[in-house]
């Protein structure tokens, strides 16, 4: 299993979650390796991965820096021509994101042999806890606004926790085209279009306890934009 952990400016978040990384691998005897791919990040968040390189050995951690912003989906492009593992996991490095629930997504793959496992905050027993309001009613005006206009068939479209076949991605990163914070909705319906199967898996989603949310006016513009690009062309 590789796991891709993009970063920016996360220095206070990265000790932490590449600990709940090791550890829930290690309980569950998972092979793994955990690819850090930041971006240029001006808070040392590479002079801490390089000392998580030497603790937990260059073999399980990976530093794969780029000189700057590049943003997500070609960090994921990046990362991926690193990973060796035959399943790839990305998740948040901001803490937002549980490792705890990476057996349960291995699990549901091999219950249903599916070519993508998401994660869910809006089924089942999942949940987003530290949120206000206003951001709230925009997680679920987004997906409410991409559940009628795209019909995706999975309930979490803007989550950026997922376990994929590695051939899967790399295929699916072949087709998107977006950027930010639509490339996450554009993988799925793109999964959907070629055929691949997606089970989902219920998650606690908790706001960032150090740092600043990347979530801006300007994001919220590009997202409806590609939204409405991915309703024109699918």
């Amino acid at each position: 299993l590789s796991v891709l952990l993009p970063t920016y400016n996360e220095c206070d978040n990265l000790p932490l979650v590449v600990w709940l990384l090791v550890r829930t691998f290690r309980d569950s005897g998972i092979d793994f390796e955990i690819i850090i791919i930041d971006d240029g990040s001006p808070d040392g968040t590479q002079e801490v991965a390089q000392q998580l390189e030497k603790i937990y050995g260059s073999d399980k951690i990976l530093l794969r820096p780029r000189a700057r912003k590049l943003g997500l989906g070609t960090a994921y492009i990046h990362g991926m021509k690193h990973a060796t593992g035959n399943f790839i996991v990305i998740m948040d490095a901001d803490l937002s994101h549980h490792p705890k629930f990476i057996p349960e997504f291995i699990r549901k793959q091999k219950e249903g042999n599916f070519d993508i496992v998401s994660g869910t905050r809006y089924k089942g027993n999942g949940g987003v806890y530290g949120w206000d309001l206003k951001r709230k009613l925009i997680s679920r005006g987004a997906n409410f606004l991409t559940q009628v206009l795209l019909r995706p068939g999975a309930s979490d479209l803007t989550g950026s926790f997922r376990l994929y076949r590695k051939e899967v991605l790399q295929k699916l990163m072949e087709k998107c085209v977006s950027k930010g914070y639509v490339f996450q909705m554009e993988m799925i319906v793109r999964a959907r279009q070629l055929g691949y199967t997606i089970g989902e898996v219920p998650i606690s989603f908790v706001d960032r306890v150090y740092g600043e949310s990347k979530l801006g006016g300007n994001e919220i513009v590009s997202f409806l934009k590609g939204l409405l690009t991915l309703f024109a062309t699918t």
